[in-house]
């Protein structure tokens, strides 16, 4: 029987039909074209990168620690200034409001610093912020509901009440996930969100990724898009079990892209991370059967 290590690397098959059924017949949802970003030193630390994501896929962006990853995502949410060309649904970033990225985008980080002792409820609240004209109210009925049923769909419902403050690290993260799915963004941003949990909190919360995926999000000017994520995650098997579309980047600058079928083999990774993946992979991992 094929081990678990062998079929990362060479069984296929599965992800074949999941990359074919998510990835054909997709318009663009975002679009960069020569973009080059960095910090206040000048220094650009992502370089001339052209990519196209495609709506309703999931990407997921994988490389050596230091080589752009973060930035790239910082830059596709404006959150540092970058050069070149960046298109959300066919709108040019540097042309949006702050509010109007937010309502195109949601970003998905790490375990995130907690200032004030926030309800759950009030945390989720938060992401409908850039939906109301004020930025500052209690939110209006239709807000509510959408809190209320984001709530539940996370499984949520009793703790709502609860400071986030007292929360468990998989408490907060689903908190911080609803806040986001809150925003009803067509694309979800997430950075390393599985960091520092086990592998029960990483597997809810992938289910509830999942299913987010499933139903179009409906915006304000009645365009409809399929949700897409783009991901950096730090364990590979996340990758390969989440993306449709794999990224490579390398030194700042974008190495390889393609369907995860073509981009995750050996000789790839390899070829990215400057050592034995694959030997590494089953040096370090059990060799078990799956009955």
């Amino acid at each position: 029987m094929m081990s678990v290590v062998d079929s990362f690397f060479i069984n296929k098959n599965l992800m074949m039909m999941d990359t074919m059924s998510n990835t054909e017949d997709k318009r663009n949802i975002i679009e960069l074209n020569s973009v080059s970003a960095g910090y206040e030193d000048g220094r650009d630390i992502i370089k001339d990168i052209t990519l196209d994501i495609s709506e309703g896929s999931c990407l997921s962006i994988l490389g050596s620690n230091g080589c752009g990853k973060t930035t790239l995502l910082r830059a596709i949410c404006g959150f540092i200034n970058s050069s070149g060309d960046i298109t959300i649904a066919g709108k040019n970033l540097s042309k949006m409001k702050r509010k109007e990225i937010a309502s195109y985008i949601g970003f998905f980080s790490q375990m995130p610093q907690i200032y004030f002792p926030y309800t759950v409820y009030e945390t989720v609240m938060q992401g409908r912020y850039m939906h109301r004209a004020d930025g500052l109210s209690g939110g209006s009925a239709s807000d509510k509901d959408i809190v209320e049923e984001t709530i539940v769909s996370l499984g949520l419902e009793n703790i709502a009440g609860e400071s986030i403050t007292k929360l468990s690290g998989g408490q907060l993260q689903r908190v911080m996930l609803a806040r986001c799915m809150a925003q009803r963004s067509p694309v979800l941003i997430l950075d390393e969100p599985m960091n520092h949990l086990d592998m029960k909190v990483q597997s809810e919360l992938m289910d509830y990724l999942d299913e987010w995926r499933k139903k179009p999000v409906v915006m304000a000017d009645g365009n409809s898009y399929m949700p897409t994520m783009i991901c950096v995650f730090h364990e590979l098997f996340l990758a390969a079990q989440m993306a449709d579309d794999i990224a490579f980047l390398k030194g700042g600058e974008l190495m390889l892209n393609g369907p995860k079928t073509e981009m995750l083999t050996a000789e790839n990774l390899n070829r990215v991370f400057d050592f034995d993946v694959s030997g590494y992979v089953k040096s370090r991992i059990m060799d078990i059967d799956l009955h």
